[in-house]
């Protein structure tokens, strides 16, 4: 009975040394190489936002489909801060390079979306389907920033929670986050 209760312990954990471990090794690779992509995605997008000086609806959406090809879902939070100059303000000193006398004013991803459709629809009702449309311009000066975390639970995550038994269900295992300075003007 002894002999039989040892054999049935030790095939179940060789079971688990021969299967599990090395799943959640695959596992977790495969969530190094979406990191890895999922990062090097927004780098680029943001990136080409700064130089660009405009954020365009074909770039937004290849952005979008180039998250979704790494086979999870993801939750994208955009901010951009843009600029206020405010140009008849009374002051001392005119320059707006001074530090001080810049004021900031933030909208969020829902906006910048809403933005994109609403001069996209603009765009084709004028007749121009081609040159500008879905396109936020943005100037000099203004900052961006993107951030993006998994909402879906990975085959590691759950591995993980088998494994181990963590709880908790704001955790995230793939995410990345950019952001800068816009160089140049979006102009029309």
């Amino acid at each position: 009975m002894g002999d039989t209760l040892i054999t049935v312990v030790a095939i179940f954990l060789a079971a688990i040394l021969m299967f599990v471990f090395p799943l959640m090794s695959i596992a977790e690779r495969n969530d190094d190489i979406s990191q890895l992509g999922v990062q090097t995605a927004t780098v680029d997008f943001v990136d080409n936002i700064r130089s660009t000086g405009k954020i365009t609806q074909s770039n937004y959406s290849s952005f979008v489909q180039t998250l979704a090809a790494t086979g999870n879902s993801y939750d994208i939070e955009m901010e951009v801060k843009i600029l206020d100059e405010n140009p008849g303000k009374k002051s001392a000193q005119v320059s707006k390079d001074k530090i001080g006398e810049n004021v900031y004013y933030s909208i969020y991803t829902t906006q910048i979306e809403a933005d994109l459709i609403a001069s996209d629809k603009a765009d084709s009702a004028d007749g121009k389907t081609e040159n500008g449309s879905g396109i936020k311009r943005l100037k000099e000066g203004d900052m961006v920033s993107v951030t993006v975390k998994n909402t879906n639970s990975t085959i590691a995550q759950i591995l993980k929670n088998f494994v181990y038994s963590i709880a908790g269900n704001d955790t995230y295992q793939i995410a990345a986050q950019h952001g800068g300075v816009v160089m140049t003007n979006g102009g029309k």
